[in-house]
């Protein structure tokens, strides 16, 4: 299927390693260009060249969203060789603590991290695209938003003041010809989740190697209808399909990408 995503610009944050970057790379191959975003110029370097290796079209922008300086280099580097169409805010923090552990100020750190960047980035972006009457917000966020597990809680938290967020965002920009709505991914087996999952499951009786851990840390923690742990390719199938012309209908909407983990006939 071509997405007609051939000239549209398209800045990916959190987009040096992991989720991020395979959205990225899937938005390049269907013809967007891409600005890579991260805080690591050499992990940023790295993906915006494996872009352009593949063929195609790559630059990066470095910057910490979590101040309002940094957000506004990062839009500023983002926009310099053009405006941005599709913004998707996947940038996002996660530490795995109980409700003891989870301070307040830690609530506060994740909440800023998780929600308030992607809204600096909306805010400085978003504008420019109502007045090309055509743009894109995808926001990532996650099925803890609708069944939150009991630890992490803040992390849960600001997943579903991401999701809130998007369709609130969609509401304000009706008749504009820019929409904006969620994909919302299960566990997705990147890096940070191989570490976690079998850093834990030896101790949990899950077997030693990754072949013996990996299918019952599926059955403990994320049991859906694949028995598997999500692909990032597969988020950023469903993240191309919103940015192109044929979800120009869909508005304020989640597409959950999870394997049938969260069970909800809504």
């Amino acid at each position: 299927m071509n997405l007609e995503l051939s000239g549209k610009r398209a800045l990916v944050t959190g987009s040096s390693a992991g989720l991020g970057a395979a959205i990225a790379k899937l938005l390049a191959a269907k013809g967007a260009e891409i600005v890579i975003h991260g805080r690591n110029e050499g992990r940023v370097d790295e993906i915006a060249e494996a872009i352009r290796a593949a063929g195609g079209a790559a630059t990066t922008a470095l910057g910490d969203l979590t101040t309002d300086e940094g957000a506004a280099d990062v839009a500023r580097a983002a926009t310099a060789d053009g405006p941005i169409d599709i913004l998707v805010n996947n940038a996002g923090f996660y530490r795995h603590l109980s409700w003891a552990d989870a301070t307040p100020a830690e609530w506060s750190h994740t909440y800023n991290v998780n929600v308030v960047s992607g809204v600096r980035m909306i805010q400085h972006l978003v504008p420019a695209m109502r007045e090309r009457c055509w743009g894109r917000v995808v926001t990532v966020g996650g099925g803890l938003a609708l069944q939150p597990m009991n630890t992490h809680p803040q992390y849960n938290a600001t997943l579903a003041a991401r999701h809130n967020l998007a369709v609130s965002l969609a509401r304000e920009l009706k008749g504009t010809g820019v929409t904006s709505n969620v994909v919302s991914p299960g566990a997705i087996l990147v890096e940070a989740t191989k570490e976690f999952v079998t850093g834990i499951g030896p101790a949990r009786g899950w077997g030693d190697t990754w072949e013996e851990i990996q299918p019952n840390a599926v059955e403990a923690l994320i049991p859906n209808d694949h028995g598997r742990f999500g692909r990032p390719e597969e988020i950023a199938a469903a993240v191309a399909y919103l940015c192109s012309d044929y979800a120009e209908y869909v508005s304020g909407a989640t597409i959950r990408v999870d394997g049938g983990l969260i069970r909800s006939a809504f």
